[in-house]
């Protein structure tokens, strides 16, 4: 069971970038409400203001207007220390250029926040390997990311982004380097997971069909949310 509810709010977010008078604004009035085991897409074109509020659900950059709720929590108010603790315990993070540590293996890269955790060597272990099986990565415990390919790669990351059992996964183009085949394995593992665990998932994404296959697509425009699609029951 994933920690916390997995419930993200954004209330009137607006966002720029720069300092004094010198500033370019990337998200005008952003009001979303996730619920607890959604799978969302982000989707909009490059510049579009998708990973900018990514970045804010994250706790990785605070708005510069507006509030930002997840697990109920106003994590927009947090200090750094909070954000890190919080980002520790109720989140998972997939990259799109995988982020795997090259001198470490499979089963280790995935340790990494358990180890973060305080877990003992014999528990995280136990976890982590459990955890690469159900990618189906049982044979590939000790091999180095060179050793393996970029959907193998991608199902580490996965991995290591759910070890931990978080309440919500961000990820930034988790299928933008891979092949059409290799894509649908990936999106069909965190579905998979996105249902067992109940987690919700928040996907940034250009990929029509990552976003046809999801409960619902958010689609920014110059920063503005222009339109929202909910799949059909």
């Amino acid at each position: 069971m994933a920690n916390g509810m997995g419930e993200l709010t954004v209330e009137n977010v607006n966002h720029s970038y720069g300092t004094g008078k010198i500033k370019v604004p990337v998200l005008f009035d952003i009001n979303i409400h996730i619920a607890k085991g959604e799978f969302v897409a982000l989707c909009g074109s490059s510049g579009s203001g998708k990973s900018t509020l990514l970045n804010l659900l994250a706790g990785l950059t605070k708005p510069e207007e507006g509030k930002i709720f997840v697990n109920s929590e106003e994590i927009s108010r947090f200090n750094e220390n909070e954000l890190c603790l919080f980002r520790r315990k109720c989140m998972g993070f997939i990259f799109q250029s995988y982020n795997l540590l090259p001198g470490l293996t499979a089963l280790e890269n995935v340790e990494l926040p358990l180890i973060f955790a305080g877990e003992s060597k014999k528990k995280r272990r136990i976890r982590a390997a459990e955890i690469l099986e159900k990618m189906g990565l049982e044979g590939r415990l000790d091999h180095r990311p060179n050793e393996l390919s970029g959907g193998q790669q991608q199902r580490v990351s996965i991995a290591r982004a759910l070890v931990n059992n978080p309440s919500i996964v961000l990820a930034d183009e988790p299928t933008g380097n891979l092949d059409s085949k290799t894509e649908q394995e990936i999106l069909d593992l965190m579905r998979q997971m996105n249902r067992e665990s109940n987690t919700t998932f928040i996907i940034v994404t250009h990929e029509q069909e990552v976003a046809e296959q999801s409960d619902r697509v958010i689609y920014l425009q110059d920063g503005r949310v222009v339109q929202r699609r909910t799949k059909p029951a």
